[in-house]
């Protein structure tokens, strides 16, 4: 059995990339901003984090990965993907940690068991594109901070980790 619903983990966070997003509205140069030039810009970061949410719980619910990539904005994007998770039953996360799950890893086949593919392939890879997003947005000069990333974090206003300069 999983030892927790892997769909929570998922909506918890999908539910911060989407207020996120309310905060860019105004910026849609952020669409196309990236970190580096070799690297996915924003919109394909948020739209891999939505893919890897659904990666995961799908085979793991013994499911097909549903695909609403096509959705006309990333907010429709996410908001159907949140109401597709959110109506698996969660029965069907029930079966055994060995049951082998498979995908596509940049250009390998990946097969690993349940709890492994959740915490050591699906889980980081979701994470890692939800950074990205959020490092992007940041680096771009959106105002969010570690508490719009995680939900938890409250920082006053003006707040900065900056040191002031010595005298």
């Amino acid at each position: 059995m999983m030892n927790s619903h892997p769909v929570a983990i998922f909506c918890r966070s999908l539910g911060q990339l989407s207020a996120m997003l309310d905060k860019l509205d105004a910026q849609p140069q952020i669409l196309a901003a990236r970190l580096h030039p070799d690297m996915l810009p924003f919109a394909q970061q948020v739209r891999a984090a939505v893919s890897f949410s659904l990666r995961g719980c799908c085979p793991l619910a013994g499911l097909e990965v549903a695909d609403f990539s096509a959705a006309a904005s990333l907010q429709e994007q996410i908001a159907q993907t949140m109401r597709y998770l959110q109506d698996i039953p969660a029965e069907s996360f029930e079966g055994p940690l060995e049951r082998i799950c498979r995908d596509r890893a940049g250009f390998a086949d990946i097969a690993l068991p349940a709890g492994e593919y959740l915490n050591l392939y699906i889980l980081p890879n979701f994470y890692f594109h939800f950074s990205m997003a959020y490092a992007i947005a940041r680096s771009s000069g959106a105002a969010i901070g570690k508490g719009d990333f995680d939900g938890y974090h409250l920082y006053a206003p003006g707040f900065s980790f900056e040191r002031p300069a010595a005298p």
